[in-house]
């Protein structure tokens, strides 16, 4: 295994599984020795992205302002965990540019899978032109052209999603085949 740090960059519409993916594996890579942060996207727009909109300019320096702490984390031995929307392919090969270790992977459901697990009723409000510029309705979402990994949530269960990014780590030699031994 490898003290070394990456990102691991989660992609994906809104209710794709980024954030639950992000924290089923948490657990498991802690088990395996290696140091986790999470950078859920709603989490750091309240805390480092306070007061931008959903513009493209913002929604842009959101993802650069996540960028730059993820690398930050990794330069420094951390497995960073990114959960946010990151909808333009653009800004995503930028950060990519700027940082080490960087492994995309596109947390892919149908649109109809994810408006059916939308609890907060968002795709339905932007359905109705009650909320701008929602990516997958009203603003665009660019799916990633050549992603490391690929997950599709809305056929795969949770721990085959898990286990398919586990075996890339695994042979990228990132993270310990097996659990570390307390």
């Amino acid at each position: 295994m490898s003290d070394t740090g990456f990102i691991l960059w989660f992609t994906g519409l809104s209710g794709s599984g980024k954030s639950t993916l992000a924290e089923f594996l948490e657990p498991t890579l802690l088990a395996r020795g290696t140091k986790v942060e999470i950078l859920d996207g709603d989490v750091v727009r309240t805390n480092l992205s306070k007061g931008l909109g959903f513009s493209k300019e913002d929604r842009d320096t959101n993802i650069l302002r996540i960028g730059f702490v993820a690398n930050l984390l990794a330069r420094n031995g951390v497995c960073a965990i990114t959960a946010a929307i990151s909808p333009y392919a653009a800004i995503r090969d930028r950060v990519r540019a700027d940082c080490r270790n960087f492994i995309e992977v596109f947390v892919e459901a149908p649109l109809d899978v994810v408006e059916s697990r939308d609890t907060k009723g968002l795709y339905k409000k932007a359905r109705a032109g009650e909320i701008k510029n929602f990516t997958g309705i009203s603003d665009p979402y660019e799916a990633p052209k050549k992603p490391e990994i690929v997950v599709h949530t809305g056929k795969e269960t949770i721990e085959e999603s898990a286990e398919k990014i586990l075996v890339y780590l695994v042979e990228r030699g990132l993270v310990a085949a097996e659990r570390v031994r307390a």
